[in-house]
């Protein structure tokens, strides 16, 4: 396991006063919209997030290959601000974590039909996890979405 950024810090790094944790509840209605964005369903009955006016923040966890990689997004006017990988658990693609990867995430939006509006490049050997934070993204856009709505 390589903690790259506690999630707590990365939390505090993203507002100028932390915001109280707040809770999004998956209905069931809503667990078949994320199906049909993220393309699986999420586990849980709830995802936590973090919000100030315009801007959230997500700590989101997808599989990569074996094991869950920690994700954390933040969100403003339903644009990705900043992606950090926080906890890389697999044993191959760690490169992910790079700013020269993470930073393509910057910008990204959401269009109506739940497609980025950039393609994310891959890294060769990483296929898996590249994968995994591009639909996190997509993720995080549309949780964006639900609580600024």
């Amino acid at each position: 396991i390589s903690v790259y950024l506690e999630p707590e810090q990365f939390i505090a790094d993203s507002f100028e006063s932390e915001p109280q944790q707040q809770v999004l509840w998956l209905t069931q209605t809503m667990k078949a919209e994320i199906r049909q964005v993220f393309g699986k369903d999420y586990p849980g009955l709830r995802i936590r997030y973090w919000q100030s006016g315009a801007r959230t923040a997500w700590i989101l966890e997808e599989i990569g290959k074996v094991k869950p990689i920690t994700t954390g997004f933040v969100v403003e006017n339903h644009t990705v601000q900043q992606m950090r990988v926080l906890i890389y658990r697999e044993s191959h693609g760690w490169e992910v974590r790079y700013p020269f990867f993470t930073d393509q995430f910057q910008g990204l939006e959401l269009s109506s039909k739940n497609r980025l509006n950039k393609k994310i490049d891959g890294i060769s050997g990483a296929t898996l996890s590249v994968n995994a934070l591009t639909r996190l993204s997509k993720l995080a856009l549309f949780l964006h979405q639900q609580v600024n709505s």
